[in-house]
């Protein structure tokens, strides 16, 4: 199930390989959608890295639901699965070929934690800051025309700063 209101996001699933893959994309083209491009390929790292957890680790089941959220200039993405027991950040052995991956969330997001949710598992969540609107588009296209050549007695004006509209659909 996905859900889509504004700046939220919620996808259920259960984390297998193939699945996760599947994650990947959907946080990829949902941060393209709310313009933050710049956000994709680390938020896509760190869900990728909780839900292999979940996948290496959760009992009973696999079963999580990913959270994406923007408020307030933070983007926030949680993984809910249904495991009571905490993760722990490990020193990782330098040869080691895992145990990384809360170190790794923790060094490049602004925050990150894990709330136990009692004998209904627990959610693991990380926050990153979300770019400045580079620009906010205009909700219709925006023409000027040279004022010896207007008919009406409207004034009309293009903003230096408004966005090119591509005509393509697609």
């Amino acid at each position: 199930m996905i859900s889509q209101p504004n700046r939220h996001c919620t996808v259920e699933l259960q984390a297998l390989p193939s699945r996760i893959g599947q994650v990947r994309r959907i946080v990829s083209a949902q941060l393209r959608y709310w313009h933050l491009d710049p956000l994709i390929e680390m938020a896509a790292l760190c869900v990728t890295e909780l839900l292999t957890n979940v996948h290496r680790h959760a009992e009973p089941d696999k079963l999580c639901t990913v959270e994406i959220e923007l408020l307030s200039g933070t983007l926030t993405v949680s993984v809910h699965d249904h495991d009571p027991r905490l993760p722990e950040v490990r020193d990782a052995d330098p040869l080691a070929t895992c145990g990384r991956g809360l170190a790794m969330i923790a060094a490049v997001s602004e925050s990150w934690g894990v709330r136990a949710q009692g004998e209904g598992g627990k959610v693991v969540w990380f926050a990153l800051p979300a770019p400045a609107p580079a620009m906010a588009i205009a909700p219709y296209p925006v023409y000027a025309t040279h004022p010896a050549h207007r008919t009406d007695t409207h004034e009309l004006t293009v903003s230096p700063h408004a966005p090119a509209r591509s005509a393509v659909a697609g």
